[in-house]
């Protein structure tokens, strides 16, 4: 297999063999402190859930990403990339710790959220230094090979953190606190295997003279707000109208993981367990949708265009959504779960493809970031207009049906726009 004969080549490499496992170590321990907070805030005995604990959960975990990575760049080409490693993974494995203790002792929830905030704000800062060393551990031949696997691996690594906690959870300990402390020691173990590199190693390369943090900061806002000016240009409608489709689809998306939990949690189990172990079946099937979307994506897309396959995805999601979930039962949930896997990440790779083809190279990056803030804060507001709406069983006709409203909407507005854009030329 071509995949496996380039990660073959990749592992000739020391040192990218040694930044890899800080990033499976790393990226592992990601996916059981997630899992575990998750499961904590949802799936407790000894609590009882709402959908606005959910909301804050979610908020703790992705609002990091939106506020600080932006702007994580600009410190880190400040700081020794292996120090950050070295002292991000520590700090994490303390601050995860902290955690545990705080899950012990029923601390308030504000300090426990705080605890969890502090770690996923730090996660930042190495997966940004993550994809930042990769040039200083491979040659110039094999860096797109290495861009392509290393995140990929990462990606597969958080899976099998999240595989790991569920099963520590369900079968070895029914304590959520001892599985943040599993968490807690592979932060520690990525951070003993950042020691194997040099601290200079990995970059970057002091300038003796550096302009005042501040000011670089400042200019980094500025740049970001010029990747907005651009993508509003006329030569790039496009770009500009899949990223607002698939922002709303991934509020959509996020507002009915909050009704999935709620509805694994209560209506759809009778022990927490039971519940947790309907939300791993759902989360495992809308996985497969994911993959299905990779294999069937680029066939679609390339017969309809990305931007039709967008209106395509959504104009789906309409129509089964409300089908599906309204019933409120379990097969229906979880065939919905599969659809919904499929078109969310079908409809993604429409617009990383729209944005890649039809912005600038020198924007690109900065558009990204702008799409990376777009995404993640959907999802938080998502989590919130659910936590209004949603009754304590998470049984809500009323959130199925908007949820399928504004999938009508993105259709008939893309499918609108591409008329007319096809039209013009």
């Amino acid at each position: 297999m071509p995949v496996v004969r380039d990660l073959r080549v990749l592992l000739r490499f020391r040192d990218f063999r040694r930044l890899l496992a800080v990033r499976l170590l790393s990226q592992g321990a990601d996916g059981v402190y997630q899992v575990a907070l998750a499961t904590y805030v949802v799936f407790s005995p000894e609590k009882q859930t709402s959908a606005a604990a959910i909301a804050s959960a979610m908020a703790v975990l992705l609002l990091p990403y939106s506020l600080v990575g932006p702007f994580a760049g600009v410190l880190l080409d400040r700081w020794r990339r292996r120090q950050v490693f070295v002292y991000g993974n520590l700090l994490r494995a303390v601050l995860a710790s902290a955690t545990a203790v705080l899950m012990v002792g029923q601390a308030p929830d504000w300090l426990f959220y705080v605890s969890a905030l502090c770690v996923t704000a730090v996660n930042r800062f190495v997966l940004a230094g993550l994809s930042a060393a990769l040039p200083r551990v491979v040659d110039s031949e094999r860096l797109v090979m290495a861009n392509s696997l290393s995140p990929t691996a990462g990606t597969l690594a958080a899976t099998a953190g999240g595989g790991l906690a569920f099963v520590v959870r369900l079968l070895v300990s029914d304590s959520d606190a001892a599985v943040v402390l599993l968490g807690a020691a592979l932060y520690m173990c990525a951070a003993l295997a950042s020691l194997r590199m040099a601290p200079a190693l990995l970059g970057p390369d002091l300038a003796p003279v550096r302009p005042r943090l501040a000011a670089t900061l400042a200019g980094t806002a500025r740049d970001l707000l010029a990747g907005v000016r651009h993508l509003a240009a006329p030569p790039r409608r496009e770009a500009a109208w899949a990223l607002a489709s698939m922002t709303l689809m991934r509020f959509c998306y996020g507002a009915l993981l909050v009704l999935l939990l709620m509805l694994c949690r209560y209506a759809l189990s009778s022990t927490p367990d039971e519940g947790l172990r309907l939300l791993g079946l759902a989360l495992g099937v809308s996985g497969a949708g994911f993959f299905a979307a990779a294999v069937v994506t680029p066939w679609a897309a390339g017969r309809l265009g990305p931007g039709c396959w967008i209106a395509v995805c959504a104009a789906a999601a309409a129509v089964l959504e409300p089908a599906l979930g309204l019933p409120f039962a379990t097969v229906p949930m979880l065939v919905a779960a599969f659809v919904l896997g499929l078109i969310t990440q079908g409809a993604k790779i429409a617009t990383d493809t729209i944005v890649q083809s039809s912005v600038d190279d020198s924007y690109r990056g900065r558009i990204f970031s702008v799409y990376d803030v777009l995404f993640n804060m959907a999802f938080v507001g998502a989590a919130g207009v659910a936590a209004l709406m949603l009754p304590p069983d998470g049984r809500s006709t009323v959130l199925v049906v908007t949820v399928a409203v504004v999938y009508g909407v993105v259709a008939a507005t893309m499918a609108r726009f591409e008329r007319r854009r096809v039209s013009q030329q």
